[in-house]
């Protein structure tokens, strides 16, 4: 009676394991060794082209079980009706690419990016931010990714200890219903409300673009939003790396950079990518559910002439 008290304490303490990491943002490689080929579980697979990686590395190898998907060129983000690139997707059409990758509203969805820059991290942050737009809660992503879960390699052969697989994966098609969360969509409205009314506006791209020197090549005006605070995306990951900072390091920075870790305030960069780190940090690992991602960033702001923009320094 004893043994099978002690299985039964021990499977419960394993199923109430599995739903606290399920609810947990980052889960570790430890974590996606132990629910390989779990029920309720799809690997979402998202390195490429901004990493200089492509499918071929997928077919290559890839966490078993895990499916393919193109962040730059499934329809994850689209040009929206004023000619802003990198815009989120129409709610349908978002549901149906989730859907076609076998995932519904009941599947834990865990996010492998490559993991070696927080640009590349990005990709994950911006994806799992998609999700929780459309009302997805039950997603996480693998913190250091796929470089992560390969570093461990056996002395004599030098190949990663971990599982792997090659080939494609494809996917039974299940259906996915967005429930869209509207207060999480941010216009350039929005935006000049919030200056207008003294809620802090997080520029996360690099110092350089940030003070005006340099600008993103798509951007119609060098600078940034009047009164934006910066934090720069590299600060986020651990030396601009994979691996997300813990809360109490982020605190620190935070702090250094006088961006607030409560109350309102508004992520945002060039077109939404940058600004998805920001808006993890934030929202996620520290907690401060009123943090938001502005979309269009300064792809959008600067397009419209009648914005105000601030340029710390101009060159001439």
């Amino acid at each position: 009676m004893k043994k099978v008290s002690r299985l039964i304490v021990t499977s419960l303490l394993l199923l109430l394991t599995g739903m606290v990491w399920a609810n947990q943002p980052l889960v570790d490689v430890a974590w996606v060794k132990g629910n390989i080929g779990q029920p309720g579980i799809v690997f979402l697979d998202v390195r490429g082209n901004l990493e200089g990686l492509s499918k071929a590395d997928y077919l290559r190898e890839h966490i078993p079980g895990a499916v393919y998907t193109d962040y730059a060129k499934d329809g994850w983000r689209v040009k929206d009706k004023q000619g802003t690139p990198g815009m989120l997707a129409p709610t349908d059409k978002l549901e149906k690419l989730i859907g076609g990758l076998g995932i519904d509203n009941a599947t834990h969805v865990v996010i492998i990016p490559n993991g070696g820059s927080a640009l590349d991290m990005g990709t994950a942050t911006r994806i799992y931010w998609t999700f929780k737009v459309l009302g997805h809660d039950n997603v996480s992503i693998l913190d250091g990714g796929m470089l992560a879960y390969t570093k461990e390699v056996d002395e004599k052969t030098k190949k990663p200890v971990n599982p792997l697989d090659k080939g494609m994966v494809s996917p039974v098609a299940k259906t996915f219903t967005a429930k869209l969360r509207e207060e999480m969509i941010v216009s350039k409205a929005d935006v000049k409300a919030a200056l207008e009314n003294g809620v802090p506006l997080v520029d996360h791209r690099p110092n350089d673009q940030y003070i005006g020197i340099n600008k993103h090549g798509k951007a119609a005006r060098s600078g940034t939003i009047p009164g934006a605070l910066n934090l720069p995306e590299s600060w986020v990951t651990q030396n601009g790396g994979g691996t997300f900072r813990p809360k109490n390091e982020l605190e620190q920075l935070y702090a250094a950079a006088k961006v607030p870790t409560t109350g309102n305030e508004i992520s945002f960069c060039n077109s939404g990518h940058w600004a998805s780190l920001g808006w993890f940090a934030s929202s996620e690992i520290m907690g401060n559910k009123e943090a938001k991602l502005y979309d269009g960033s300064m792809l959008e702001w600067t397009a419209d002439k009648a914005l105000p923009v601030e340029q710390k320094i101009s060159i001439k």
